[in-house]
């Protein structure tokens, strides 16, 4: 079981670095673009609406709803009835997601007014901060129809998800960034406002998104067309699965959307501080949590179908503890090295050395979070794979309301970096109460050596931490050097620190299969 879900879990991270690396070549292009300026906050708004919306409609909730019901499909029904569900479920997932979307386009200064109060209001009272509200307007109606393409593009990666093949739906994001780079370095030097040629590349790689999984569907035979099916049992538990997950898998989401309104209300660049620094974040996320998350939720739906209680349970152990074991590493490297690594990556073109230092003080905040993101990933599909989202909704809502309380204690004294913190710590209230019921389920159980598993990985960091600080430059060497000298000497530290911490799970004794 274990060999299994590690391949399939290598296999899906090695597709996600593909796309990280590319995300940050896109984001780099972008710095040296517009760094952290009044268009670049706009842009980054004007892309943050549809993604929010992507996990409601698309990759977080649908997903937990989906998968489980397929999975029983798969395993009690004929291929006609799989097909007839995937009809249906396309057709009225997608006509809702259409009649979405046509609202998104046309009442796209209604939406901007929504989450960026703070322009909205600039702009009514002629403020010298309102053209951020209708350049807002302007860029969502380019980049609103992502909403459309990705659903889809998300249905169709469940599917082959539920079939084992995860390459495919882990390797679709890098046509999203290879068309982001492209019309940023095409079409982005002919423009006055770059910023366009950066919406319309989101446009683009949405609709390159969904073609490109079509050939892959149609190949495993269930590339079908989409029929209206509110009322099949299928649907129906699907929705009913879908309704609360919409929010409990959606809660970090919220979350960045709270702080984004509260943002457009402080100093411009925020907003660009925040989503470069959550770029980082997203790097190891997405390499480790996400992936791991993906692997074991089709696992953990078949071993509650078979009511393998046993199974199931070692299923979470096994994917909890691979998030400890990559988790806190990064964590500790993000930490540790978060001004470099920015730096490196962005410092050249608009993005300044002091945009670097602003952007450095919320990765601090959300890197301390990482390992509590990772788990909130891994622990919710120990929920949804039992097809129970009423619970999770409950953990949701009392960690965005820990979010907003944690906003107004953190935001007054320290801006910016406050809606950071915020978010950090509602993400450990939101991993704690996800945890503890299913410790109480007697889901989640403490199995021989764990302890001491933890405390060799926890020692390991140490370890690593230690040997990086010891080789670090202070700051001005990092300003005073080129870009080669620089990306040498940051790859010597983490592959130090890598090395540092491998060896030191050697000396520990921890076994090399886990």
């Amino acid at each position: 079981m274990s060999k299994s879900l590690a391949r399939s879990g290598i296999v899906v991270s090695a597709m996600t670095l593909i796309s990280r690396v590319l995300g940050l070549v896109r984001d780099v292009v972008i710095a040296n673009l517009m760094g952290a300026g009044a268009a670049a906050d706009v842009f980054f708004f004007a892309n943050k609406i549809p993604n929010f919306l992507r996990r409601l409609f698309a990759e977080g909730a649908f997903a937990q709803a989906f998968v489980p019901v397929l999975t029983e499909y798969r395993q009690g029904k004929q291929l006609d009835e799989q097909r007839l569900l995937i009809a249906r479920v396309s057709g009225t997932l997608g006509t809702l997601v259409t009649i979405v979307t046509l609202i998104g386009i046309i009442g796209s200064p209604i939406v901007a007014a929504l989450f960026g109060t703070g322009w909205f209001l600039d702009w009514y009272h002629d403020g010298p901060q309102g053209h951020k509200f209708v350049l807002a307007a302007d860029l969502l109606r380019i980049t609103f129809p992502y909403l459309w393409f990705i659903t889809f593009t998300a249905l169709a990666g469940a599917i082959l998800n539920t079939l084992g093949k995860f390459a495919v739906a882990a390797f679709t994001p890098v046509f999203l960034n290879i068309a982001i780079i492209v019309f940023a370095l095409w079409l982005g030097p002919q423009l006055e406002s770059p910023e366009y040629a950066l919406a319309w590349g989101v446009f683009v790689g949405g609709a390159v998104q969904f073609l490109f999984q079509i050939p892959f569907l149609k190949r495993a035979g269930l590339l079908v067309r989409p029929r209206w099916g509110w009322r099949d049992p299928g649907v129906t538990k699907i929705r009913t699965l879908m309704i609360p997950a919409l929010f409990g898998v959606s809660v970090s989401q919220i979350n960045l959307l709270f702080d984004t309104l509260i943002a457009s209300f402080l100093v411009s660049g925020s907003i660009s501080w925040l989503y470069y620094s959550d770029r980082l974040l997203e790097f190891p996320l997405g390499l480790f949590g996400i992936a791991i998350a993906t692997v074991i939720l089709p696992a953990l739906s078949s071993r509650h179908v078979d009511k393998s209680a046993a199974e199931f349970s070692k299923t979470l152990d096994w994917g909890i503890r691979k998030v400890v074991l990559l988790g806190l590493p990064a964590m500790a490297g993000l930490l540790v090295l978060a001004e470099p690594m920015l730096m490196v990556l962005f410092m050249r073109g608009e993005f300044s050395p002091e945009d670097a230092r602003m952007a450095s003080y919320s990765l601090y905040a959300y890197g301390s979070g990482l390992l509590s993101f990772m788990l909130v990933k891994v622990l919710a599909t120990g929920f949804y794979s039992r097809q129970d989202t009423k619970r999770p909704v409950r953990y949701g809502i009392i960690a965005m309301v820990t979010n907003m309380v944690f906003n107004v204690i953190f935001a007054i004294p320290f801006g910016y970096v406050g809606l950071a913190i915020a978010t950090s710590l509602s993400a450990a209230v939101n991993a704690s109460l996800l945890g503890y019921n299913l410790w109480r389920d007697g889901v989640l159980q403490r199995y021989p050596g764990t302890l001491t598993y933890l405390a060799k990985v926890a020692l390991a960091v140490l370890v690593m931490v230690v040997v990086v600080l010891w080789m670090a430059p202070e700051r001005a060497w990092w300003l005073s050097h080129e870009l080669l000298p620089q990306v040498w000497r940051l790859a010597l530290l983490i592959g130090a620190g890598a090395g540092a911490f491998g060896l030191s799970l050697l000396v520990l004794r921890v076994p090399l299969r886990h």
